[in-house]
């Protein structure tokens, strides 16, 4: 019913608190989708997790404007989020205190608002299949996590993109 990397999103995002994965895991699967075919809704959950790593790592204007980009899209594709198992409306009022007590409060993991018994069954499965346990209160004040980012191996991305800027002049070669 849930793609399989949703369900490792909800993972990563409740039981690992690694938001950088989350990011990483459902960018990879909205990227797979056909260009016409990408669903924003999935852009909406990746913000939520980018505003998150950002919060956490004291990016304060990062995190505000993820969070907005983020309610905005949620806010416009409602029956989509609905029936990813997420109360819309809980949600939406989480990122608003979120974005309000950005620079008031330190930061603190928080839990999306499931509403679907069997989306919640399926995360369970899914972390049985890992050999982990689903658990939605684990803290994140980790450094792996926080500095994520700055030591992973980005080789597989310098590649891509050093692909990617052949293919942009090769094009451009052929229109001259």
């Amino acid at each position: 019913m849930y793609p399989k990397p949703y369900l490792d999103y909800l993972i990563y995002f409740h039981v690992e608190r690694d938001y950088f994965e989350c990011h990483e895991i459902l960018e990879e699967y909205w990227k797979a989708q056909p260009r016409g075919k990408r669903q924003v809704h999935w852009v909406g959950l990746i913000q939520i997790a980018v505003g998150l790593y950002h919060q956490r790592r004291g990016n304060i204007n990062g995190a505000r404007r993820m969070y907005k980009k983020a309610a905005s899209i949620i806010t416009g594709q409602t029956d989509s989020i609905t029936k990813l198992g997420l109360d819309v409306q809980a949600l939406l009022e989480l990122l608003n205190k979120q974005i309000d007590t950005l620079e008031q409060q330190p930061f603190a993991d928080i839990n999306l608002p499931i509403t679907d018994k069997t989306l919640l069954i399926a995360c369970k499965n899914r972390c049985g299949e890992l050999g982990i346990e689903w658990n939605m209160t684990k803290s994140s004040l980790d450094d792996a996590l926080i500095n994520k980012h700055t030591i992973r191996d980005r080789s597989d991305v310098i590649a891509e993109r050093a692909r990617q800027l052949v293919l942009r002049q090769t094009k451009q070669g052929e229109k001259n």
